[in-house]
């Protein structure tokens, strides 16, 4: 097989393949397309349907049952002489027939398509390696990172972005315009030495996921253990009741709120950190430290994370009602004062406490959805910078501090009440409280209008120790000198 991308497989008795688009501002142009497998057919039904010409070259030029119907097949060198464009559905290893083709490859727009088994096989990109082995041809980078299946597909419901680079230019333009004719979006990476990031791009496995999911899973684990041994094993040892049904529904709705609530407040801790860096320095023109870096990257994944442990908290709150010791604490609960022929009084101080409670965890849940909603690439695209901005940090600090608040109305009398610190330890809640007042607290002291404005000025450019002395920025904003 000479595909250079996997996917699924086309049938050879397909429907004959009508021009979606009109190409009324020139005649049908013609592509060569080397190549015959599933990426290399799905490509080639793809641009007859948009009103291309369509060439294939193959080692097995007779095979003609191999290509969509509308196209021709035909050996490499034929191939390539009739086309100005040439797109390489083959592996890597299969490049060394390309310099017999030297001659004939003159001139032409070579654009490769291949993708590798894993993360930097090779020394350089096949793109560069294909341009020294075809010094005359112009090499593009382009179609890696869209499937067959996806181009069989119509494209509907598969990503739609091509990334595209190359050194010449003229050439780059003339792929991308065939990419928007195929109803994609090109996406400019500048020259060939970005082609083995680009190569990269469909091998990685959520990269930017891999550190928040690693956060999340050890918090997760922590608390679930601590509360296993300050709720299960303790009371076990000292009264030898059995609270080990509590692992399956109790105790993981006590961990979720708590690693949501935590990684919530990591959002934001990222970007106080970066402020008081700043503040310390003097300066925005230094850089921050890697892992700092790398943990404002992936606020975002973050925030969605601490998103998706509020939904298991929400879900697993709903079951409480059918849970089995529920009710039966209920029933017993009633039966008792049934037997005792005595009502329990309504207590308002109670009745304000729960509401209390319930009401910022509402709320802060909403905004918690809002936050998840506008970081979808679908919203945040429609609203400016300011729109974005307000939402994420105004909103996302309101939603910290609703959920904070949540959970401080839950502790209640339990931050001094005895009981419930088993062994010395404090209940899990307490710890999941640590590090979003920390937080607040900062925040509160960054946004007092003596800080802030020192903020926004060396936001602005302004430099504690700048080496112009003359040159500095006023209370308004603006530089002066």
């Amino acid at each position: 097989m000479e595909d250079g991308s996997a996917g699924p497989r086309m049938e050879t008795n397909s429907t004959y393949n009508i021009p979606l688009v009109q190409r009324s501002s020139r005649e049908n142009e013609m592509v060569c397309i080397f190549g015959t497998g599933d990426f290399g057919k799905a490509l080639g039904s793809k641009m007859l349907q948009c009103g291309y010409d369509v060439v294939f070259g193959s080692r097995s030029p007779n095979n003609a049952n191999l290509v969509p119907k509308g196209s021709e097949v035909l050996s490499h060198h034929e191939a390539a002489q009739r086309s100005k464009i040439i797109f390489l559905a083959i592996q890597r290893d299969h490049y060394s027939f390309l310099s017999r083709l030297a001659h004939a490859l003159q001139g032409k727009i070579l654009v490769d398509v291949s993708n590798n088994l894993k993360l930097n096989q090779y020394p350089e990109s096949n793109a560069e390696y294909l341009a020294q082995l075809v010094p005359g041809a112009e090499v593009v980078k382009a179609f890696n990172t869209v499937s067959a299946w996806a181009l069989q597909s119509g494209t509907l419901d598969a990503s739609r972005q091509v990334f595209v680079c190359g050194h010449d230019s003229k050439s780059k333009q003339m792929v991308m315009e065939i990419v928007r004719t195929l109803g994609l979006t090109p996406l400019d990476q500048g020259s060939l030495m970005a082609a083995k990031e680009v190569e990269n791009y469909p091998l990685q496995l959520f990269p930017m996921w891999k550190i928040p999911m690693y956060i999340s899973s050890v918090l997760a684990a922590v608390i679930f253990l601590y509360c296993v041994v300050t709720e299960v094993i303790y009371s076990y040892v000292t009264t030898g009741e059995d609270y080990t049904y509590a692992i399956m529904i109790a105790i993981p709705n006590r961990v979720f709120p708590i690693v949501s609530l935590i990684l919530l407040a990591l959002v934001y801790l990222a970007g106080i950190i970066a402020a008081i860096i700043q503040l310390y320095r003097g300066t925005k023109y230094s850089r921050f430290p890697d892992w700092l870096d790398k943990w404002m990257l992936c606020r975002k994944q973050l925030g969605l994370v601490a998103l998706g442990y509020a939904f298991l908290h929400v879900i697993y709150t709903l079951v409480i009602p059918i849970r089995y010791y529920v009710r039966w604490w209920m029933n017993n609960w009633a039966i008792t004062q049934i037997k005792n022929n005595a009502t329990a009084p309504f207590d308002p101080n109670y009745a304000w406490r729960s509401d209390a409670y319930l009401a910022p965890g509402i709320l802060g849940f909403f905004f918690y959805v809002l936050l998840g909603i506008t970081s979808l690439p679908s919203v945040s695209n429609i609203v400016n910078w300011r729109e974005f901005r307000f939402v994420q940090s105004k909103l996302g600090y309101l939603t910290l501090i609703l959920c904070t608040g949540h959970t401080l109305v839950y502790g209640w009398d339990r931050f001094i009440y005895g009981p419930f610190y088993r062994w010395h330890l404090p209940p899990a809640f307490v710890l999941s409280l640590i590090i979003p007042c920390a937080v607040l607290s900062l925040k509160f002291i960054l946004i007092a209008p003596c800080v802030d404005r020192i903020i926004t000025q060396i936001r602005q450019g302004w430099e504690r120790n700048s080496k112009n002395p003359k040159k500095d920025i006023s209370e308004n904003g603006k530089t002066t000198v």
